[in-house]
């Protein structure tokens, strides 16, 4: 998705299709990559939820505890049995009103743990999903709220009204769905600056494009590079005889690869150095057996 002048509306009103919920949620599913699906996530409700249940079971926990420091003390010794004998509890509670409350506090407290924990798992994968993209958030950002319309000048309202029409103002607090996989410096400026969207029917000032062809385009690009960087190279140590000018283009063939591996690549800083020093090797090892093959003075 980018944002590219196109023609707006074809001369429509705007509320004949900006109609609120449908138009948004008809918006966001046009984006064949579907990074368009961006939405809240409610961070201080989610922590303040957490909060609340982890609260209610450190009150539940001082409950049990407090039973089973009654049953410790009693005397007795049915209520002590029931204490190490799940059989002998689970009979009890349905004749005796100890264990009764204590099953009760039992099931309680299962049901209030199960509830935690499961909160506590997906509030963990939601913290773990990206942000939506400056390109995106500012393209949804630009349809969302109107702008002006170009035929006449005037002011589009909101999509959307009431306290949703300013879900798009607390950035940090979104969150987006999906997000390109590939995110190494070239993906992102073809994304950002992609020459070819294609049109949304004329709606708006979006345009969409497929993630593939952003992938495709680096991989030749790659391709391309890797090829220069490496037959380039050993074509130029061969051409050059002078031992010091082979030294030289030997540092700056090794300098251009790892600056090419960290644009084109999402490596990370090991893997750079790793590779960096293969290609160095390579390099070394052509120079060290031409050399050998050169007469002296050579």
């Amino acid at each position: 998705m980018s944002r590219k002048p196109l023609d707006p509306e074809a001369g429509r009103p705007p509320e004949a299709w900006r109609d609120g919920y449908p138009a948004v949620a008809a918006w966001m599913a046009k984006d064949p990559d579907s990074e368009s699906f961006v939405y809240r996530k409610f961070d201080k409700l989610s922590a303040r939820n957490l909060l609340n249940l982890q609260s209610e079971l450190i009150d539940l926990e001082s409950r049990q505890e407090k039973f089973d420091e009654e049953s410790r003390n009693s005397s007795d010794q049915v209520l002590k049995q029931s204490n190490r004998k799940w059989e002998t509890f689970a009979k009890n509670a349905v004749v005796r009103e100890q264990e009764r409350q204590r099953m009760e506090l039992n099931k309680e407290i299962r049901a209030k743990l199960r509830e935690y924990h499961e909160t506590l798992l997906l509030q963990s994968q939601i913290a773990n999903l990206d942000r939506p993209s400056n390109r995106v958030l500012s393209a949804f950002h630009s349809w969302f709220t109107g702008g002006i319309q170009p035929a006449t000048g005037a002011k589009i309202d909101p999509v959307l009204g009431g306290r949703a029409k300013d879900v798009l103002d607390d950035r940090p607090d979104l969150v987006a769905l999906r997000t390109p996989a590939d995110k190494d410096p070239l993906s992102l400026f073809l994304q950002n600056h992609w020459p070819f969207p294609v049109p949304e029917d004329g709606q708006g000032t979006t345009g969409h494009y497929l993630e593939k062809h952003v992938v495709w385009a680096v991989a030749i690009i790659s391709t391309i590079i890797a090829a220069i960087l490496l037959i380039g190279a050993i074509a130029g140590l061969y051409i050059v005889q002078k031992t010091e000018w082979r030294l030289i283009m030997l540092s700056c063939f090794t300098a251009l690869f790892a600056i090419s591996v960290g644009l084109l690549t999402s490596a990370r800083r090991a893997e750079i150095f790793g590779s960096t020093a293969a290609y160095a090797a390579v390099l070394v090892v052509f120079v060290s057996s031409n050399l050998v093959t050169l007469p002296p003075g050579g």
